[in-house]
């Protein structure tokens, strides 16, 4: 440490500066500089500890969000994969009675019995379409509409209310619990 020369009093003493530099704010102050690093100590670790908690939550809900992700993800997936489940499973049903028929029209030459047999198969397909939420379009006769119609041709209107309406359908359009899934093919008058 320097030692220097300094005159208290009208002495002169000689004396460590930093002893001295302590010795003059303590007296000062009534604290010494000691006293104040210990607070600042103090601070400095409180910060520490309140910054390693904040760090601590953050890994904890980074990793929470990461997990969340992950198994969204999967439940996706599988929802995608198993979407269909509950259409084939009562579409299975429909196919069954369809190879029944098969084997009846196979035995048979009346025509009326195979006629009803089909039939029937039909209805049982269109209620299994309709009780999952699949609904057929009306185009014919209604005017025609860009964002349900597909227009397939033009052809001239039979009469003047017909013209810029559906006179025939090619293929029909589709809704799936009210949300178009298929636009109607259609022919159109002009």
């Amino acid at each position: 440490m320097e030692q220097k020369e300094f005159d208290i009093n009208g002495q002169k003493n000689t004396a460590d500066l930093s002893d001295m530099a302590f010795s003059t704010d303590e007296n000062a102050a009534g604290t010494s500089f000691l006293d104040e690093r210990v607070e600042e100590d103090g601070k400095i670790e409180k910060l520490e500890e309140e910054l390693a908690e904040q760090k601590d939550k953050y890994l904890r809900l980074l990793a929470e969000f990461d997990n969340f992700r992950r198994r969204t993800a999967k439940e996706n997936l599988e929802l995608r994969q198993t979407a269909a489940k509950d259409v084939i499973t009562s579409l299975l049903d429909v196919l069954d009675d369809s190879e029944r028929a098969e084997k009846q029209i196979q035995k048979t030459d009346d025509a009326t019995q195979i006629r009803e047999g089909v039939k029937l198969v039909f209805d049982k397909f269109r209620k299994a379409l309709q009780a999952k939420g699949v609904k057929a379009m009306e185009s014919i006769n209604t005017p025609f509409d860009v964002e349900k119609h597909e227009a397939i041709t033009e052809i001239a209107a039979p009469n003047e209310k017909m013209k810029g309406k559906v006179i025939d359908e090619v293929q029909k359009g589709y809704y799936l619990n009210d949300k178009l899934i298929r636009f109607a093919k259609v022919v159109v008058g002009k």
